[in-house]
């Protein structure tokens, strides 16, 4: 009787360990060595399980070519952002500052068709910038899906770049006659806009809306960031999405003083994703009118600076999470969420993990918003602005631990040596200091009060996002403790500039005779074991710049690795992690262990910086690696598009005839 019992045990403990095996090799991925949407996947796991380039061949990559944008219309200091997007053998992606789109041949780069529509002065006071562009294809034909800078949808024939004319008027859906009456659009007031690609599945597209700037809004009745879809093969509206819940709405009565039917703002500006078993959209929101003052909109703000789970056929409201409350700090979600399937203490997780500024990785369930690891609302420093409001505390997960830096004290600042300390102490007299989610705070100049000072800013993670390894279990973020976005001061606005009762004033965090006043590293690259919800390595982002390591106030010193001022963008393949040094760093690409962090190979950009996320695809049998580069504005170049890969040996001379 004993053995009966044992073997149905034994078998049942196999099933289950079977189970939790296949849950992890079932995670999502590149497929097929293509790159068919901007993530890599529907769920932005930016992983590929290809492996032609490894770890013993990697020392071999060279530049296999080059696709110059110096003739579309892109000013030398243009920042691409792409990530093209590879199908069939044809790249696809956004070129230059008017956003031309083209296919360019996957083994040669070699433009196949451009596309580009004039938008006269509709372009005017937008953001031209943009990461890519979305496929489709029902298996008889296959079309691109992009939008301008002048927040117009439009659907190209993937083989010739024709506009279809089925859809919307002749392949193009004008966006801004989309809108509802209530969402305040009003271009004198503010534009909206787009700068990622459009997502689509299940025969949706739906669009992701930016706005400008909101630290000094035009009004406190800015247009709303309502998010909208559209049938992919007609272009018709299939439904909006509220980000700020109208009167009588779920959310609603987190907006004191009927805040919600006139503030904006509150868009996601960011790359979505989606699972498409559940049929589940995950936005990742922004925050609300202004991004330093909050006093027109007193209470917590839903859906501002929150994760929505959507329907992604209907818009229904399926779950959210709210991860600042009434933010004034500009931490609105910035990336992708990413979807992992996990092991987490021996229990299969369908989970999302969204990427914050404030340098956490908050981690739920997707099927329900639960989190993986508890999260605690700590009671966090009050403001001392008047009229502002200020939740009494903020959601703080207990796992994973912030991978990037979190506050502001005096211990916080350099101490190479002790003159530099002292120097550092003297740069933030008359600035308030304090930890992650202190206020912004009064600048007025004849009472020395310069503001406030506190990370990550704007820094933590940003649009880049991670990259997510089913090999490790790893998630992998680049993040900086970027100085120049941890200034936080509001002042009262000119007579007739706004209607706000204050607004955000420009200020960086001063340095002592251009040196970081905070300890390095300035960027980093983290890898995070999901598993436990522990950071298994950490790295600083590239080597020490030059105008640090040969600063004359650090002759002597034996300065550690620092890193670059800036976010690497990520891409994880099934032997390497691949990453440059990002916007504002060195124009360095490496491959690292992805185990370790350790360095296996680098070499230098032809160009400036990488800027645009890496991918990575099979072409003939040869697999690349391509990624934007910032253009050279000293020598007028403007950002080219760089395909990597390993040179074909050599073929073998033929002898010469014999002579008799």
């Amino acid at each position: 009787m004993a053995r009966k019992l044992v073997q149905p045990n034994l078998l049942v403990l196999f099933a289950v360990t079977l189970l939790l095996t296949m849950t992890v090799v079932a995670q999502q991925g590149a497929k097929n060595g293509e790159w068919s949407i901007y993530g890599g996947d529907p769920g932005s796991t930016r992983y590929s399980p290809i492996d032609s380039i490894n770890r013993d061949n990697v020392k071999n990559l060279k530049v296999a070519w080059i696709w110059r944008s110096d003739n579309f219309g892109a000013r030398p200091e243009y920042k691409p952002e792409t990530t093209p997007i590879m199908v069939n053998g044809v790249l696809y992606f956004p070129a230059g500052d008017r956003r031309a789109i083209v296919a360019a041949d996957a083994g040669t780069g070699e433009t196949l068709w451009t596309w580009r529509i004039d938008e006269g002065a509709r372009i005017n006071g937008v953001r031209r910038s943009n990461r890519g562009v979305a496929y489709w294809t029902d298996g008889r034909e296959e079309r691109i899906i992009t939008i301008t800078p002048g927040y117009q949808l439009v659907a190209l024939n993937a083989k010739n770049g024709h506009q279809i004319p089925t859809f919307g008027n002749d392949g193009i859906v004008d966006l801004t006659k989309q809108l509802e009456p209530d969402a305040n659009f009003n271009t004198e007031i503010g534009h909206l806009m787009n700068t990622s690609p459009p997502l689509v599945s299940h025969d949706v597209i739906v669009i992701p809306t930016s706005l400008e700037n909101g630290r000094v809004p035009k009004s406190m009745k800015f247009p709303k960031g309502d998010i909208m879809a559209f049938d992919v093969r007609t272009g018709k509206k299939v439904w909006t999405f509220h980000t700020i819940p109208r009167p009588g709405e779920f959310g609603a009565d987190t907006w004191q003083n009927n805040s919600n039917t006139y503030t904006g703002n509150t868009g996601a500006w960011a790359p979505f994703s989606v699972d498409e078993e559940l049929g589940y959209l995950y936005l990742p929101v922004e925050g609300a009118t202004g991004d330093q003052y909050g006093g027109h909109r007193p209470g917590n703000n839903l859906f501002s600076s929150s994760l929505v789970c959507l329907d992604i056929k209907t818009g229904k409201r399926i779950w959210h999470q709210q991860l600042v409350h009434h933010d004034i700090w500009d931490y609105d979600l910035p990336s992708a969420p990413i979807l992992a399937d996990m092991n987490v203490g021996g229990r299969a997780v369908k989970a999302v993990i969204q990427l914050t500024k404030t340098s956490f990785a908050y981690t739920f369930d997707r099927t329900n918003g639960q989190p993986v690891w508890p999260i605690q609302e700590r009671p966090v420093p009050q403001t001392d602005v008047a009229g502002e409001w200020t939740s009494p505390t903020q959601p703080f997960p207990t796992k994973p631990p912030a991978f990037d830096k979190q506050g502001l004290g005096t211990d916080d600042l350099i101490d190479f040596t002790p003159a530099l300390k002292q120097m550092a102490l003297q740069t933030v007299e008359g600035y308030k200091l304090g930890p992650m989610f202190t206020p912004p705070s009064l600048v007025d100049a004849s009472r020395g009060m310069k503001g406030t000072l506190t990370f990550p800013g704007s820094g933590g993670a940003n649009w880049e996002g991670g990259a997510f390894d089913p090999e490790t279990g790893f998630l992998y973020v680049g993040s900086a403790s970027r100085t120049d976005t941890a200034f936080y001061g509001v002042a009262p606005p000119k007579p007739g500039q706004t209607d706000m009762r204050m607004i955000g004033v420009g200020g960086t965090v001063p340095n002592v005779q251009g040196i970081p006043i905070i300890k390095p590293p300035y960027g980093r690259i983290t890898a995070i074991d999901m598993t436990r919800g522990e950071i298994a390595w950490q790295i600083p982002n590239g080597d020490t710049p030059s105008q640090i390591k040969n600063h004359a106030l650090l002759k002597g010193v034996n300065l550690p690795r620092t890193g670059s001022e800036s976010r690497a963008g990520i891409l994880v393949t099934k032997t390497l992690l691949f990453a440059g040094e990002g916007y504002g760093g060195q124009p360095m690409f490496r491959a690292y262990d992805k185990k370790t962090g350790q360095i296996i190979w680098e070499t230098q950009i032809p160009a400036g910086a990488q800027t645009g996320v890496p991918m990575t695809y099979m072409h003939r049998g040869k697999q690349y690696i391509v990624f934007a580069a910032a253009g050279v504005p000293s020598t007028q170049t403007a950002g080219p598009i760089i395909a990597y890969a390993i040179p074909d040996p050599p073929s073998a001379t033929p002898r010469p005839p014999t002579v008799d």
